[in-house]
């Protein structure tokens, strides 16, 4: 589903002389704002070493950045275990539900872009292929209205690469993919904000990211303001 807040007021996009501002950013979650995916390859390695079996980092990074029905059939089609997708998604969940409410672990740069783009009254959506039970963590861990929008795997019928999620929150926040800036750390993600037509920020962190037109590779979002968004998703 998609979760709604207040919405700010609108602002003028000028953040200053000859500065621009975003219409909206939207951001995916795991690897991006936070580093959870050492969780859910840890999950990962607990789930399937119950069944007697051995998971790898190349199968852990495959699963990254997916729909997690997609990540749990990849588990049970290499793996002994046996339990339905379903099934496997919530004893991942769980777990990773369970070390997020011990500590959010913030991506660099990422919780001060969030407060930045916050006092500009900049929209901000959250677009995860994790579900509700999980956006819901974070969303408890930061300043009420920080995200307008919450888009997330359970809420769409087609998740990460098709377009469907970035679309659905443009459309949500009421704006244009390609007046917003989208940020994402897999590839999967990439291609399904690029193919929203929403000038992309990829932050390669688990896993490579190949070079794609639309998208703009860097290497942190420490240090980046509002105004850098707009700028650099322009280089492409």
């Amino acid at each position: 589903m998609a979760h709604r807040t207040t919405a700010p007021p609108a602002v003028d996009r000028a953040a200053g002389a000859g500065e621009r501002l975003p219409a909206a950013v939207l951001w995916d979650m795991d690897g991006t704002l936070v580093d959870t995916e050492p969780f859910w390859i840890a999950e990962e390695h607990d789930l399937v070493e119950s069944y007697g079996g051995r998971w790898t980092d190349e199968l852990a990074h495959e699963c990254v950045g997916n729909p997690l029905l997609v990540s749990a059939q990849i588990i049970r089609d290499n793996s002994p275990v046996t339990l339905e997708p379903h099934e496997i998604v919530e004893r991942l969940l769980g777990g990773v539900v369970r070390r997020m409410r011990e500590h959010v672990p913030w991506r660099p740069g990422a919780q001060d872009l969030l407060k930045a783009l916050a006092a500009q009254d900049v929209p901000c959506a959250l677009v995860t292929m994790s579900y509700a039970s999980f956006a819901q963590v974070l969303i408890d861990a930061v300043p009420g209205g920080t995200f307008v929008e919450v888009i997330t795997g359970d809420s769409v019928t087609h998740g990460k690469p098709h377009p469907e999620p970035y679309l659905a929150a443009a459309a949500a926040l009421g704006v244009q993919p390609a007046d917003c800036v989208a940020i994402e750390d897999s590839p999967p993600g990439v291609r399904s904000a690029v193919a929203a037509g929403v000038p992309t920020l990829a932050v390669p962190h688990v896993v490579e990211i190949p070079a794609m037109e639309g998208a703009v590779q860097i290497d942190t979002l420490a240090g980046l303001t509002p105004s850098d968004l707009v700028r650099l998703s322009l280089a492409r």
